[in-house]
C-alpha cells in the first residue's frame, strides 16, 4: 500500500476525504498551536529524509539487510494502517477541524485507540530510517514522536469542546494511542 494507491483508492471512493486530506500544513491551521505543531512536524519529516541520505553519504552508519527489509515492512504496515482508518473515518482531515455533519467515529481502529492514524503514521515513519540503513536517522522519530503526541492532546481538548459525543468516546475508549499502554 503506497500514497499513490491511498489516493487512487481515495479518488474514486471518498472524494470529500480526499478534499479534506489535501489541504493541510501549517497554512491550513486556525488554531495558532496547531500551525506550530505542523511546522515542527514538516521540519522534523524533513530530517527524517535528510538525516538518512546524509549519514549515507558519509558513510556514518551500517545496517544489517534484514533491517532495513524490517524497515521496508514497517512503511507498508504503517500505509496500511492509514488505509484502514482512512477507510473507516471519511472526516479524517489533514487539519485539526469540525464539520457540520461529523460525528465520532468508535468502530474499526477507532474502537482500540482514538488516534490509530496516527500510530500508522509513526509505524511507517519509523520504517523510513531502517528502510534507508541509517541509525543516525533513527534519532528522528525521537521528535517526530513528541509533536504527534503534541498534535493529539491539543486535537482532544478541540475535539472535546467541539464535537459532540467526544467527551463520551474518550471515556469509552481509554488508550490514545497504543493499546493497554497509552
Amino acid at each position: 500500500m503506497s500514497a499513490l494507491a491511498i489516493t487512487i483508492y481515495l479518488a474514486k471512493e471518498d472524494p470529500k476525504l480526499l478534499e479534506r486530506r489535501i489541504q493541510g500544513g501549517s497554512r491550513a491551521e486556525k488554531e495558532r498551536s496547531q500551525q506550530i505543531i505542523q511546522l515542527l512536524a514538516a521540519i522534523a519529516f524533513i530530517a527524517l529524509i535528510i538525516l538518512p541520505a546524509v549519514d549515507h553519504r558519509f558513510g556514518w552508519s551500517s545496517m544489517p539487510p534484514f533491517l532495513v527489509a524490517t524497515g521496508d515492512i514497517l512503511v507498508a504496515l504503517g500505509f496500511l494502517v492509514v488505509f484502514f482508518v482512512f477507510k473507516e473515518n471519511t472526516f479524517t482531515s489533514a487539519t485539526i477541524e469540525v464539520s457540520d455533519e461529523q460525528k465520532v467515529i468508535s468502530t474499526g481502529p477507532y474502537a482500540l485507540v482514538r488516534h490509530p492514524m496516527y500510530i500508522g503514521v509513526l509505524v511507517m515513519l519509523s520504517g523510513v530510517p531502517l528502510a534507508l540503513g541509517s541509525w543516525w536517522g533513527m534519532l528522528m522519530i525521537i521528535p517526530m514522536t513528541l509533536v504527534i503526541v503534541w498534535r493529539l492532546l491539543d486535537e482532544e481538548t478541540f475535539l472535546a469542546k467541539k464535537l459532540p459525543g467526544y467527551a463520551e468516546y474518550r471515556n469509552n475508549v481509554k488508550y490514545r494511542l497504543l493499546p493497554f499502554i497509552w
